[in-house]
C-alpha cells in the first residue's frame, strides 16, 4: 500500500474531514487531506535524498498521510490519539505489526508540545509537517479579524525547502511580508517548531537552517 491509497480510505477520509472541520471552528489553520498529502510527499522526498530504503520512504509517506487524524478526537494530544487510530486503520488493511509500530511512533511524536524525533521516519515527518507553511492554510478571509496565528501564516508569501547533500543541510527559506506581521511575532509562534526541526535534522546527520527574507535566522 502507498500513501495515496491510504488517503483514499473511507475511514481515513472521514477522520481527516471531521478533524479539520473541528479545528476550523476553533480557529486553526487548514489541517485537511491536502496538508496531509503535502506532508506525506515531502517526508518521502527527505528520506529519499538521504539514501533511505524504499520501504522506509513508504513508511514515512504513510505516517505523513495519517499524522493528523487524531484531530478528530481532540487537538490536545492529537499526536497520541492519531497514533492509536492509525494503528487500528493499518491493522485492518493488513500492515505488518513492525511497520505499524514505526508509523504509530512517528505520529505520536510529531507534535512539538510532547514529542520529538526518535528515528528516521519520525524525523522526516516532523521536518515535512513543520515546514508546510503556506498563506492558503489560513481559513479566515477577513484580514481585519486576523489573530496572531492568522497574521503569521498569512504573512508568508513564499516557502521553499532545499536539501543540500554535499553540506548535509536542510534549509527552509521564507519570504515574509513584514507589513502583515513582525519577525518577532513570527518567531514567537514558530520558534518551538523550528527547534524541533533542528533536532530532527540532526538525527538524519544534517543541520537545519531557517532563512527569512534572505537573512539567516537559525
Amino acid at each position: 500500500m502507498n500513501y495515496k491509497e491510504i488517503l483514499q480510505n473511507k475511514e481515513v477520509k472521514a477522520f481527516l474531514k471531521k478533524g479539520n472541520e473541528n479545528l476550523g471552528l476553533l480557529g486553526y489553520t487548514d489541517h485537511s487531506e491536502k496538508h496531509c498529502a503535502i506532508v506525506a510527499k515531502q517526508a518521502g522526498v527527505i528520506l529519499s535524498k538521504f539514501g533511505y530504503s524504499k520501504h522506509e520512504i513508504e513508511l514515512a509517506e504513510i505516517a505523513g498521510a495519517l499524522h493528523d487524524i487524531g484531530n478528530v478526537i481532540n487537538r490536545k494530544s492529537h499526536g497520541e490519539y492519531g497514533a492509536i487510530l492509525a494503528n487500528s486503520v493499518l491493522e485492518k488493511l493488513g500492515m505488518p505489526l513492525e511497520d505499524r509500530v514505526i508509523i504509530a511512533s512517528a505520529i505520536g511524536n510529531h507534535d512539538e508540545s510532547t514529542g520529538g524525533a526518535v528515528d528516521a521516519v519520525s524525523a522526516a515527518l516532523i521536518l515535512a509537517d513543520k515546514t508546510d507553511v503556506r498563506r492558503n492554510r489560513v481559513r479566515n478571509k477577513d484580514k481585519s479579524s486576523f489573530d496572531k496565528h492568522d497574521r503569521v501564516n498569512y504573512a508568508v508569501t513564499n516557502a521553499t525547502v532545499k536539501i543540500n547533500m554535499e553540506k548535509h543541510l536542510i534549509t527552509l527559506n521564507l519570504q515574509i511580508d513584514e507589513e502583515i506581521c513582525t519577525m518577532y511575532e513570527y518567531f514567537e509562534i514558530f520558534l518551538g517548531r523550528m527547534m524541533m526541526c533542528r533536532r530532527a535534522a540532526e538525527l538524519l546527520g544534517a543541520r537545519f537552517r531557517l532563512t527569512a527574507n534572505g537573512s539567516k535566522i537559525l
